[in-house]
């Protein structure tokens, strides 16, 4: 079994519901979900005309090969109805292999390390919570070091709107809407 993580992110529809949804479905036989970080509200980076993400970090405990791991992600990504029409662009559900083992891997489909990660806070930050100390194979520098390297992104952990308090008078019903959890919580 080999451990490695992932970032989740979302900029359409309902945010968190997409990301609840992706680490539901990334339980399988041969993947385990190990630990959640909280939930970060970052500014989009490439394309700034969008809407803002949420982003968090994930480790996994999988068995899955890189690729199969990669495709286990993209199968996800279709079944949530992810349609890449813009490149950087909008997207509900974005599944992203950041970390695998101390391996580096270099093809057509798939490099891991992420060939962007030391270059963005949207990434580093939830993942410094997870794993701060993990050497990136490549650079040789901690995942806490990258993270004081990069500047000038903007991003705020994630607290959802407050429930809305019911508008009709005292004494009705309450109101339906259900209580929603401020961050994901690790799992041990």
């Amino acid at each position: 079994m080999k451990r490695a993580f992932l970032g989740l992110g979302s900029n359409l529809g309902d945010r968190e519901a997409h990301l609840h949804e992706a680490l539901r479905r990334l339980e399988a036989p041969r993947c385990r979900v190990l630990r959640v970080s909280s939930i970060y509200e970052t500014a989009p980076r490439d394309l700034p005309a969008q809407p803002w993400f949420l982003n968090l970090a994930v480790e996994v405990e999988t068995s899955l090969f890189p690729l199969m791991l990669l495709q286990h992600c993209l199968k996800i990504e279709r079944i949530m109805g992810r349609r890449r029409t813009t490149p950087k662009g909008p997207r509900n559900i974005d599944i992203d292999i950041l970390l695998y083992g101390q391996f580096k891997i270099d093809s057509a489909g798939l490099t891991v390390p992420h060939p962007r990660l030391h270059e963005r806070r949207f990434v580093l930050e939830p993942l410094a919570k997870l794993a701060g100390d993990i050497t990136h194979p490549g650079l040789r520098q901690s995942i806490r070091e990258l993270l004081n390297g990069v500047k000038g992104q903007s991003l705020r952990l994630w607290h959802p709107p407050q429930q809305q308090p019911d508008p009709r008078p005292a004494g009705g019903a309450t109101s339906s809407r259900p209580n929603r959890p401020s961050t994901l919580q690790s799992r041990s």
